[in-house]
């Protein structure tokens, strides 16, 4: 089925899981906004993009101000940070707040400058990358797996709201991904995880891409409030 152009909003779309969404996207002819902190992999494709915006999505006002964020068809969340690999009572709490404020309100402030728009014009898919670390948790990423627990329960509770709207509003969730975030995390912590998955490799980010890129589709007409692992089978619940 051909799908009709549409404006399509990514966020942490500067590198892995975000940058491959964005292009995914760009290659199927929607107008495509790029947001993250820093511009990266989508500085040099801003002739192509729609916008490439610098930001942080944990600030709520600066969500809101972005240029036609009513007007946005497509929503794709891919911010996040990992934190520091540590146990919960040597966490500080400033890290904490960190890693919620990014992962979890910033998923927030996007969605609630974002659907206003789907709704009234009846229309619109929200893809949140949660993570398979929010559904068993990760030892020494309490906050982590605490946040994308988060994603996935509101994503599950906005679909609700929303179900008899047009607006589809899905997540995923990954094992862990070859990306940006993985790349100080002690090889001890990355062996670890890779022994739960059957088929002895790390995820890519293209990959993920595809299943996000269908479920932001018009194929993709009667599923909401779903959350899709995508975990190489470590995932059998």
């Amino acid at each position: 089925m051909a799908n009709k152009p549409r404006t399509a909003l990514v966020t942490g779309a500067g590198s892995g899981i975000g940058a491959e969404c964005a292009l995914w996207l760009l290659a199927r002819g929607h107008n495509v906004v790029a947001v993250d902190r820093r511009s990266g992999r989508m500085a040099s494709r801003a002739g192509e993009l729609h916008a490439v915006v610098e930001l942080d999505v944990s600030d709520a006002a600066a969500v809101n101000a972005i240029d036609g964020i009513d007007e946005v068809d497509i929503v794709v969340q891919c911010a996040a940070i990992g934190g520091p690999s540590a146990p919960l009572t040597e966490l500080s709490m400033d890290d904490w707040d960190r890693i919620l404020a990014v992962n979890v309100t910033g998923v927030v402030n996007v969605m609630r400058s974002a659907l206003p728009g789907m709704v009234r014009r009846g229309w619109g898919r929200v893809v949140n990358v949660a993570s398979i670390a929010g559904k068993e948790g990760d030892p020494g990423l309490s906050a982590y797996s605490a946040s994308k627990g988060a994603v996935i329960a509101l994503t599950k509770a906005v679909a609700k709201e929303l179900a008899t709207t047009g607006v589809l509003v899905n997540c995923v969730a990954p094992t862990v991904t070859d990306t940006p975030m993985i790349a100080g995390a002690p090889q001890q912590v990355l062996d670890r995880l890779v022994a739960k998955i059957p088929m002895g490799r790390i995820c890519r980010p293209a990959e993920v891409a595809a299943l996000v890129g269908w479920l932001c589709s018009e194929d993709c007409s009667f599923s909401t409030g779903a959350c899709y692992d995508i975990t190489g089978g470590r995932a059998t619940h």
